[in-house]
């Protein structure tokens, strides 16, 4: 393969990755699908709507990528979850640390973005704040804190994925373990979707059956479509404009701090667009148009000097937690559990929980002051 043929199929794996984020912008700006909002619904009010939602979402993302596995078209390890070390500490952490951060900055990384499109300028602090703080985290002196110190904190893991643990029991091959597996999970999350009647109308599993499609989508995309067994230059197996050099899918954290850092420092010749800014941006560009589309556009800011702190503070913990937890509240979320990944699932739960206690914190410091 020629430099040529190739620079064009960088440009069709970033164009493919904006149109679809393009079009999940859109759903996320229309359905208010939210991984912080699914919490606190249920936290504050006791609806599992949108919760089922997010579960549904995580179901069709694990289907997908556990038939693509079974078919040969991927393999789990060619993904930055496949570590043979756990960095539980680290994971942890950090999934703490994103829980927490996206309650104060009242929202997960997409759904700032989502709002930002919409014309609120709270996001874009929470949103500089958090690229900020995730640059730091992955190259300044956070860095030298999460390196040296809790990923020293370690476990082995021979088996960093679900379907391993099928395939070592029955002597299948690990990719009929992996698909076998996700038909499993996938089953039994869905009839926990489904058992609810009220939620088997279109209008609300919609949201969750195409967010899944979409993680599923971004899979292929870079995993089948952006895949070149042999760079003519390097002779070597690549995964076209990706940041980690493996295979990726959605994830929102680290994309808007690569954008930032190259809106900074583009002239220096280093930067290049990858997979994961162009999601950013279709993100941005498609919650905007259906803004707009709907007269909904409306400028909003801060009218109070605490309220500034704590989504600079919420900002500041997204940041440094989703760099640490391997992936956002989508990275790990929906992406890292598509995998069935031990590691997404410990940094799931983390981000689960530091969510719930801050919401917990915020309705005890309500009622008080009520």
């Amino acid at each position: 393969m020629s430099l040529l043929p190739l620079q064009a199929q960088n440009l069709e794996v970033l164009g493919l990755c904006f149109g679809v984020a393009f079009l999940w912008g859109v759903l996320l700006q229309r359905s208010h699908f939210c991984t912080m909002g699914a919490i606190s619904d249920v936290v504050m009010m006791g609806d599992s709507t949108r919760l089922r939602q997010w579960v549904l979402a995580v179901a069709i993302a694990v289907l997908g990528f556990g038939c693509m596995a079974w078919l040969g078209m991927i393999s789990p390890f060619n993904t930055i979850y496949g570590t043979r070390a756990l960095n539980w500490l680290t994971l942890s952490l950090g999934g703490l640390m994103f829980g927490v951060g996206m309650v104060l900055a009242s929202g997960c990384t997409t759904k700032n973005i989502t709002r930002l499109a919409g014309g609120n300028l709270k996001s874009l602090v929470v949103l500089m704040s958090m690229g900020i703080f995730a640059l730091a985290t992955m190259r300044g002196l956070p860095a030298v804190w999460r390196v040296q110190v809790l990923d020293a904190f370690t476990l082995p893991l021979s088996a960093p994925f679900v379907g391993q643990w099928l395939s070592a029991l029955t002597g299948w091959s690990l990719p009929k373990g992996m698909g076998v597996m996700s038909v499993l999970s996938s089953a039994v999350l869905m009839v926990w979707v489904f058992k609810d009647r009220a939620f088997r109308a279109a209008s609300a599993y919609g949201p969750g059956l195409l967010s899944g499609a979409v993680v599923w989508a971004v899979w292929w995309i870079s995993g089948v479509h952006g895949f070149v067994p042999e760079h003519p230059e390097t002779l070597e197996a690549v995964f076209l404009t990706t940041a980690s050099g493996r295979m990726e899918s959605m994830s929102f954290t680290a994309p808007v701090a690569y954008t930032l850092d190259a809106f900074m420092y583009f002239s220096d010749g280093s930067k290049r667009v990858n997979l994961g800014m162009a999601l950013a941006l279709g993100l941005l560009l498609g919650a905007w148009v259906s803004t707009v589309q709907q007269g909904a556009f409306r400028w909003e800011g801060f009218t109070r000097m605490d309220d500034l702190a704590r989504h600079v503070l919420g900002g500041a913990l997204m940041g440094m937690g989703a760099v640490m937890a391997m992936g956002c509240s989508i990275g790990q979320g929906l992406s890292g559990l598509s995998t069935l990944s031990v590691g997404s699932l410990c940094a799931v739960l983390s981000i689960v929980l530091g969510a719930v206690l801050t919401l917990q914190w915020q309705l005890r410091r309500a009622e008080s002051q009520a």
